[in-house]
């Protein structure tokens, strides 16, 4: 990562209380920018993981409570931001078949009136966070960003709807707009809603593991790789305009996730299937595996945790901190 370019950069972060938005967050911080942090608000002022700063960091972070659904409100977050990473939404796809019109709002709604202030306040950079669920099942594979989009979850229908959008504002008014799109980010930090910690706490407190259909296949990059990647493309001139991809490039089936994190935790338990885990038939999304090759090209960017170290690493931490999740419940 280039430090310099990062030095004293006015940056704005929405869901920065967040899993991936909390780490990058500390990256820019680490990197010499001046951050804006948005956490949604809340009666405890509660930020979120950005609760862990140091003295030293929150010196170079104004932690905003706000919410991306007030349409007045964002225009007063970018003001003086030269660089805007947006990762403010609702991203649990079960909660999605119970409350669609909640991703409409936030993911939808919210995303456009992020947009309409960055276009007001003429920010230099937009970074806007998609999902590879937007694929669904995979046509080919590897996905390159040329493959069609199918919403097969409102939650994906919801994050097609803002790409989009996105991509109109750069078209229609010269918004110089970035859509990031990671695969299966995970790591230090990340929920129980989460497929790995999901796995981890089970087979941490559990006598056995619950999961949905283990036959899907995922590609798993890891929080740091997903940071760098996000950080990279901001700097990056060609990438204005275009849909990146960021991944690892390799998938594995959620079977063979769990087996090898049941290995890593040296816990001989069993698998068990709850069926409150399995989506609707023609919603599950069977095999999602990245194309790197644009991320490469443009940047130079390329993952460089491998599986292994990554699910080491977060299974150090979730033992760590394994009193904060409520092991064993299903989490929507």
């Amino acid at each position: 990562m280039n430090g310099s370019f990062w030095k004293n950069k006015r940056v704005l972060v929405t869901g920065a209380g967040g899993f991936i938005g909390s780490h990058l967050t500390e990256a820019l911080i680490g990197q010499g920018a001046q951050v804006k942090a948005l956490v949604k608000y809340n009666s405890r002022n509660c930020w979120g993981h950005l609760e862990s700063l140091s003295a030293k960091q929150r010196d170079r972070c104004e932690v905003i409570l706000g919410d991306v659904t007030d349409s007045f409100a964002p225009r007063r977050w970018v003001e003086g931001c030269e660089i805007v990473f947006h990762l403010a939404a609702l991203i649990a796809i079960p909660y999605s078949y119970t409350s669609p019109t909640s991703y409409a709002n936030v993911n939808v709604q919210g995303t456009v009136n992020l947009l309409e202030a960055c276009c007001q306040e003429k920010v230099s950079r937009l970074v806007h966070t998609s999902t590879s669920e937007v694929y669904g099942t995979a046509l080919h594979v590897p996905i390159d960003e040329s493959h069609p989009l199918q919403g097969q979850s409102p939650y994906a229908a919801s994050k097609i709807a803002a790409d989009k959008f996105a991509q109109s504002y750069h078209l229609s008014f010269g918004l110089p707009v970035i859509i990031a799109r990671p695969f299966n980010t995970f790591g230090p930090r990340q929920s129980a809603r989460a497929i790995i910690p999901t796995i981890i706490t089970q087979a941490l407190a559990c006598e056995s593991i619950a999961l949905g259909a283990v036959e899907p296949v995922r590609d798993f990059v890891y929080v740091e790789d997903t940071v760098c990647g996000l950080m990279a493309l901001a700097a990056c001139d060609t990438a204005v305009g275009k849909v990146v991809n960021l991944g690892t490039g390799s998938g594995i089936s959620i079977g063979q996730l769990a087996g090898k994190i049941l290995s890593l935790t040296d816990k001989g338990k069993g698998i068990r299937i709850d069926p409150r885990r399995i989506r609707p038939k023609e919603s599950e999304v069977m095999q999602l595996v990245c194309n790197t090759a644009l991320a490469t090209t443009l940047t130079g960017w390329q993952a460089e945790t491998d599986l292994d170290e990554g699910l080491k690493r977060t299974a150090h931490w979730i033992g760590q901190h394994l009193a904060e999740y409520k092991v064993g419940l299903y989490v929507v």
